[in-house]
């Protein structure tokens, strides 16, 4: 009873903390695309792995991105697991440099077996971020006077999931993820006209500009997985997964507001969606102490209407491998029992310029370590990321980011009967 007190006291704290810090998260100006920076819902090991997950399976930690690895838990285990990040961000557009800090909130789940062949997970994740704001100064030409233009964004999405997995066969599991989605993305841009102050009675009077939008939303997404397992010689395991997301547009409220002497608002019948996702992926597992995997993931994003624009944005596609190494199961000496975590992975997002071209290309590359709790089977994870986001349109920004990643798994014994002689 004194594990299950500490393991809630933590947990609401992560929660509070959580919701605290995810409203700053990112300043990138990528971010003031569409739904802004995807959030990757990878926990602990798969971040550290390359963000490998769809053959990833794990009885020790929770994998919300393939709903068939539920059924790896067993039936004695109750799962609790939280997560942040902290990152340093540099961003460069060959001429300027800005370095700027944020904190997130990554993820907060639990997971257990309600039967045999039946096992359950509820948590909550990001799904994007929004945070930019850039000021343009452009100076007077023969056509144009001097003026300033900024643009300013914040917000994003957030989801709630249910899912299920269930095991079919011996060696095949099905799993389904219903998530609700909701946030509030905001989006302003205002022109400032300098040349043109004037005196007023009161002081001076700069004309300007300004046009603002505000999009509310609450929907829903539906995520459905696979996986089969397969022993190929003693101690050698091969795991084969793969998921489907479909895509469809998204239960919204969106206005716009502009502003020049007075205020004018108007609702907006605005039509965006998601897209239909696909991912495949495997791992290789020896002795349960050594795991290999790679992911391939396919994102229909061109097929997307967004604030009733089609064809907004380019398809998303995502290749990561990783692996994990236990140098012993039962070793006596601590640093036997660390899990040693790598991976990379290489990722064309989904943003489309405004010449309509792909405005950029990312890789990064991964290491950490699963540290386990002394006298019990709860982990601390620890990774660290290296992310390299590059412009590929003129005048586009080059960012190199550093994250810092820690989640914890609490791995409680709940359901055993205790007998007394």
């Amino acid at each position: 009873m004194v594990g299950f007190k500490h393991t809630l006291s933590v947990l609401m704290l992560l929660t509070v903390g959580g919701f605290a810090v995810a409203q700053n998260n990112t300043n990138s100006p990528y971010t003031r695309y569409g739904y802004g920076e995807l959030s990757s819902p990878n926990f602990g090991n798969s971040r550290a792995m390359g963000g490998i997950a769809y053959g990833l399976r794990d009885g020790f930690q929770i994998n919300p991105q393939n709903p068939a690895s539920y059924t790896a838990v067993d039936s004695l285990t109750f799962l609790f697991e939280g997560g942040a990040s902290f990152q340093n961000d540099n961003m460069s557009d060959g001429v300027t440099k800005l370095n700027v800090k944020n904190s997130s909130f990554d993820y907060l789940a639990m997971q257990f077996r309600m039967h045999r062949n039946l096992s359950v997970s509820i948590g909550v994740l990001p799904f994007s971020n929004i945070g930019y704001n850039v000021t343009q100064v452009y100076s007077e030409t023969s056509t144009t006077p001097n003026y300033a233009k900024q643009v300013y964004g914040d917000g994003g999405l957030h989801q709630v999931y249910g899912g299920v997995g269930i095991k079919v066969l011996k060696n095949l599991s099905v799993g389904a993820n219903v998530s609700f989605l909701w946030g509030e993305m905001n989006r302003s841009l205002t022109m400032i006209y300098p040349s043109y102050t004037t005196s007023t009675g009161s002081g001076t009077s700069t004309p300007s500009y300004t046009e603002a939008s505000y999009t509310s939303v609450k929907s829903y997404k539906v995520d459905l997985g696979i996986q089969y397992s397969q022993p190929i010689a003693e101690k050698h395991l091969v795991t084969l997964g793969a998921v489907f997301s479909p895509g469809h547009n998204l239960n919204n409220e969106s206005y716009t507001q502009t502003t020049t002497t007075v205020v004018n608002t108007q609702d907006t019948i605005a039509k965006f969606g998601i897209p239909t996702s696909y991912g495949v992926g495997f791992t290789y597992k020896y002795d349960n102490r050594l795991t290999i995997g790679a992911d391939y993931s396919f994102e229909e994003w061109s097929k997307v209407t967004y604030m009733n624009t089609p064809n907004a944005f380019c398809n998303r596609t995502k290749i990561s491998a990783g692996a994990e190494f236990i140098p012993s199961l039962m070793s006596r000496n601590y640093l036997g029992l660390i899990k040693y975590r790598v991976g990379g992975y290489y990722q064309t997002p989904y943003y489309k310029a405004e010449n309509g071209e792909r405005a950029s290309k990312e890789w990064g590359v991964s290491a950490g370590f699963g540290l386990p709790l002394p006298r019990s089977r709860s982990l601390i994870s620890v990774t660290a990321q290296y992310i390299h986001v590059k412009g590929l349109q003129p005048a586009m920004l080059t960012e190199n980011i550093l994250k810092l990643s820690i989640g914890i798994t609490f791995n409680e014994r709940w359901f055993f009967k205790r007998k007394v002689d």
